[in-house]
């Protein structure tokens, strides 16, 4: 409801509802960072934007009766104030900081979508900059609404694609994408996790399920700038990597990682590893062989030890 140029008898509820546009606008970006990004620094930093948004609010309050940032009239005619750029600032800052934690989200969580976030980004600032030039066009809140329901809609999506217990990729994310996976360069790495019946019946499922948490952090450390990580099964993970080349240096630093992870907890089992290179055939036979690689190398680990740290020579040695 606009009550702009209304009798005077509304000024109050001029004043009130230009206040509260003005005030909150910026607060539903930091909203949507609460409620939808759950494990990234920013969003563990959030203290820091609402600490900036009720500062906001409280200078935005002290300056209504000056004009500061928007004014009206005692002929109830809203204008704005001399330091509107302050709201500017506010909103730009609000937006990028959202746009921040989505980039970092989407990326933290491997969403295939991320590319969607820019138009998404850049219609929200062309609605900004068309307010502020057009200030006699009331867009924002409308642009505002639509912003948090795309929003939802994008991480809504994203949430459904991972796996609750590790933050992987899952196995419906996994299906859909062998079903339209069309590089012939790449590899599919298998994981298993050695004996992990014996660290759920020795050691309790809370210590099972940080194994297989640990397991996932490690596997998305070494490998998720190079490719796509799932968890496909109770204990299993597979990893989409696009390029062959880079198998080896993925694998040795995941190897790096989980052998330290090790040491600072003792309960934690061994992991089988096992690869087979994409060659234009069903993503089946691809991951039998891959499968039947991992069975070597446990084979082999057996044979020479339980470090977890085999030569290519040492696996397929009888």
């Amino acid at each position: 409801m606009v009550v702009d140029g209304l009798p005077s008898g509304y000024r109050w509820l001029n004043i009130v509802s230009n206040y509260l546009g003005f005030g909150l606008s910026p607060a539903v970006s930091v909203c949507l960072v609460y409620v939808l990004d759950r494990k990234t620094a920013l969003r563990r930093k959030i203290r820091i934007a609402v600490c900036c948004e009720i500062a906001y609010l409280m200078f935005l309050l002290v300056s209504v009766p000056y004009g500061m940032v928007f004014s009206v009239s005692v002929d109830n005619m809203y204008s704005r104030g001399p330091h509107f750029y302050i709201y500017v600032i506010m909103y730009f800052g609000a937006i990028l900081y959202l746009s921040i934690s989505t980039i970092i989200t989407a990326r933290e969580f491997q969403n295939r979508s991320r590319m969607l976030i820019y138009p998404l980004i850049l219609f929200v600032m062309v609605e900004t900059v068309i307010q502020v030039a057009l200030p006699e066009l009331h867009v924002t809140w409308l642009c505002v609404t639509l912003l948090s329901v795309l929003y939802f809609i994008y991480c809504n999506e994203m949430w459904n694609q991972l796996d609750a217990l590790t933050g992987l990729l899952n196995q419906n994310s996994y299906l859909n994408q062998t079903q339209k996976i069309k590089y012939n360069s790449g590899v599919l790495v298998v994981f298993d996790v050695d004996d992990f019946k014996q660290v759920n019946d020795c050691h309790g499922h809370v210590k099972g399920d940080l194994c297989l948490a640990g397991i996932a952090e490690c596997i998305k450390k070494a490998y998720a700038d190079s490719g796509y990580c799932y968890r496909i099964g109770g204990d299993e993970f597979c990893v989409l990597l696009k390029n062959r080349a880079k198998e080896e240096e993925c694998r040795q630093e995941f190897l790096r990682r989980w052998v330290e992870k090790r040491r600072k907890f003792t309960f934690l089992p061994t992991v089988s590893y096992g690869s087979a290179p994409f060659s234009g055939e069903d993503i089946a036979v691809v991951k039998d062989r891959a499968d039947q690689d991992m069975y070597q190398y446990k084979k082999g680990r057996k044979k020479h030890g339980s470090s977890g740290v085999l030569s290519e020579q040492q696996k397929y040695q009888n």
